[in-house]
């Protein structure tokens, strides 16, 4: 499944979590908002319903005072009746103000077919039994009539009722069935409010289970799937983590440990040995034949050979042991309490017969043949990086005597390391200085003589050891990551020389100059190199790339085809140098994208005594002129090479015997004595006859 679609399907799921997450809160709310005005309106009704009661139980106490202040009125002095009128017209006016008010708060309406229900609050004040509505008006009609003849008898101020107290009804059966309407009105009230409560508990009885289960159904359809992703994503970001500590210190395709885990161990390895007073023996090991593997049979193959190669490692050390792999086919192995020098001797050899064992490989056998170098601390050296020069010598040391076998490190390779060490200090000081000179080598026509093209080539006089070979400084050079600025030096160099003969109009052919896969990986090459022809003035067709098959054969992982294209579309020829000693495909001789082939040195020595070299160039010969492709032979040496050459068909040669590698000025006087001379006129003196 692609990203994007993985993203689109989180995305939806993210939304509808969140959306059911916000509803689940909305629905949550809504329920605690019900249930709170429930709860406010039952306190309301409580108030209510309390309020009625207290002015019910008011009612009830005012009727009695009523009666009985009626009838004290009437048996008492002269002298204390005004007070009793007072009290008794005080009790009437706060009865007639309950009453309306009690009308009021029930909303009770005589006209209401209510009064016929027996547990309505209308049937008890409009209807039998109990007739409230008609004794409580009754009761304060009387009661005004009462105290108006009382103050009409005792010469009060009243313009109200002027008949006698004996006319008014206001004896005990009055003040009995009022009492009795307003106790059955409280028990309407009661009633009434205990089953409207009843109702709204059962309500808010409902909404509070309701909103258990929503709580419930939005834990288990959304909090529990939320926190299972949560949970799930949490696992795999700590399965991440874990798997990315792992990769920062372990090789992703062996397992082993990598540089960064032995750089930061190597210190502690050390001082333990230190502290127990121990060995700690460094054994770099490296693989002989591991660019063939990779070369003949795939990458595949080279990888299932590391893989075994590291399984190896570890079967044969112990678990104190740190195994490593540094990069490409560089393993290391510290062994711990490594024990004398026979010991260790003992064990590399047991280690290394393990690892030289065949390998099946889809059922091809392999023989790796790996090398190795051994380093003991503290006798080589103190610290780490000191013992992972010296086990790299001692290894380079193995592989000088065959491979297959390790080394010690010794105070010759000691000698040694202090001699490289100087020469890469002299290499950045001639860097520098730009002392690395260019040497001009021709190729010419064995058929007319004329010249094809002139090599390139570098040369170091130093100033305290005189000329050093490439042989010597170059491995220290590619060693070190100094190829790419000597290459520029060399480059731009030599295309300066060959623009001067060129503008000279003097011929060389072709310049020819070799370039490494370091250089060609150097992100700005293309750049740089027509930025050279452009401000010296050599036009591109005047310069020829010399590049080895490795080059070709490392594009799939450097990718530097599509700079080569764009450098051979602009007018660059490319040659394939050293063609024959490495593993390139035919595919890759494709007159599209190569020039010309150069046949290697070993093959073109005694050519005319080696029938095997024979056939190989005459093959190499016949491909390429197939193709269309021109073909150059280098290292012709004697005549004899050179009669086989051209007998054989391939009539351009590079070698001692056409002309040694020459320094500028004498290329120059090499090549301007060789210019064809231009015929002259002689202009006789005399007179036409």
């Amino acid at each position: 499944m692609s990203q994007q679609p993985v993203q689109t399907v989180s995305g939806k799921l993210i939304l509808l979590i969140k959306a059911g997450y916000w509803l689940a809160l909305l629905i949550i709310a809504t329920m605690v908002a019900a249930s709170f005005v429930l709860l406010q309106q039952t306190i309301a009704t409580q108030q209510h319903n309390h309020t009625l009661l207290d002015i019910v139980g008011t009612q009830k106490t005012l009727s009695q005072r009523i009666v009985f202040l009626a009838s004290a009125t009437g048996a008492a002095s002269r002298d204390k009746q005004p007070a009793l009128v007072s009290a008794l017209k005080q009790a009437t006016a706060e009865f007639e103000t309950n009453y309306d008010l009690l009308l009021k708060q029930t909303g009770a309406d005589p006209q209401s077919p209510a009064k016929l229900d027996a547990k309505s609050i209308e049937s008890v004040l409009f209807a039998k039994p109990f007739h409230l509505d008609y004794f409580s008006v009754g009761l304060i009609a009387n009661g005004d009539r009462l105290i108006s003849a009382f103050e009409s008898k005792l010469n009060l101020d009243n313009d109200g009722y002027k008949g006698g107290a004996e006319r008014v009804n206001l004896d005990t059966s009055v003040a009995n069935a009022t009492l009795s309407g307003y106790a059955a009105l409280g028990q309407r009230i009661s009633a009434e409010a205990d089953e409207r409560s009843e109702k709204l508990l059962a309500l808010h009885r409902t909404l509070f289970y309701a909103t258990l289960g929503v709580i419930l159904l939005v834990a288990l359809f959304i909090f529990r799937p939320m926190s299972n992703a949560i949970l799930r994503k949490t696992r795999e970001l700590v399965d991440a983590r874990n798997s990315m500590a792992f990769i920062a210190v372990h090789d992703g395709l062996t397992g082993l440990h990598n540089r960064t885990f032995l750089t930061d161990h190597f210190d502690t390895l050390i001082k333990g040995a230190h502290r127990r007073r121990e060995r700690l023996a460094v054994v770099q090991l490296d693989l002989d034949r591991f660019k063939q593997i990779n070369d003949t049979l795939g990458h595949a193959a080279g990888d299932y050979v590391l893989v075994v190669t590291a399984q190896r490692m570890r079967d044969s050390c112990r678990a104190s042991d740190l195994c490593a792999r540094l990069g490409g086919d560089e393993f290391v192995m510290i062994l711990n309490g490594a024990g004398s020098t026979e010991d260790i001797n003992m064990l590399a050899r047991r280690i290394l017969a393990h690892i030289n064992e065949p390998i099946i490989f889809q059922g091809t056998t392999i023989l790796p043949g790996a090398s190795g170098g051994i380093a003991v601390y503290p006798i080589d050296a103190d610290n780490a990086q000191d013992l992972l020069v010296h086990a790299d010598l001692a290894l380079y040391s193995a592989k000088k005597m065959g491979g297959g076998n390790f080394s010690f490190f010794s105070e010759e390779l000691r000698r040694e390391l202090d001699y490289r060490k100087q020469l890469e200090h002299d290499i950045k000081v001639a860097i520098s200085e730009r002392a690395f000179q260019v040497y001009f080598q021709p190729q010419v026509s064995l058929t007319n003589g004329a010249i094809s093209g002139i090599e390139a080539l570098v040369r170091w006089n130093h100033p305290e050891r005189g000329m050093i070979s490439p042989g010597e400084f170059i491995p220290v050079a590619e060693k070190c990551g100094f190829m790419p600025e000597i290459g520029r030096i060399v480059i731009s160099k030599a295309i300066n020389e060959a623009a001067e003969w060129n503008r000279a109009g003097i011929a060389f052919g072709r310049l020819a100059v070799n370039v490494s896969g370091t250089e060609l990986r150097e992100h700005d090459f293309d750049a740089f190199l027509f930025d050279t022809l452009e401000k010296a003035g050599l036009p591109p067709q005047k310069l020829s790339l010399e590049i080895v098959e490795s080059v070709i054969l490392d594009d799939e992982k450097t990718g530097i085809a599509a700079k080569l294209r764009h450098i051979r579309a602009a007018g660059v020829h490319l040659e394939l140098d050293d063609f024959g000693t490495g593993y390139a495909s035919l595919s890759h001789v494709n007159p599209n994208e190569i020039d010309r082939l150069k046949i290697d040195r070993r093959f073109v020595q005694n050519i005319h005594e080696n029938g095997d070299n024979s056939k190989i160039v005459r093959a190499i010969t016949e491909l390429a002129r197939g193709l269309g492709i021109s073909i150059v032979a280098e290292g012709a040496e004697t005549e004899a090479e050179l009669d086989s050459l051209m007998a054989i068909g391939c009539d351009q040669v590079q070698g001692y015997s056409i002309a040694f590698p020459m320094p500028h000025d004498k290329a120059l006087e090499w090549l301007t004595a060789r210019m064809p001379k231009k015929a002259r006129l002689t202009v006789l003196q005399g007179s036409l006859a």
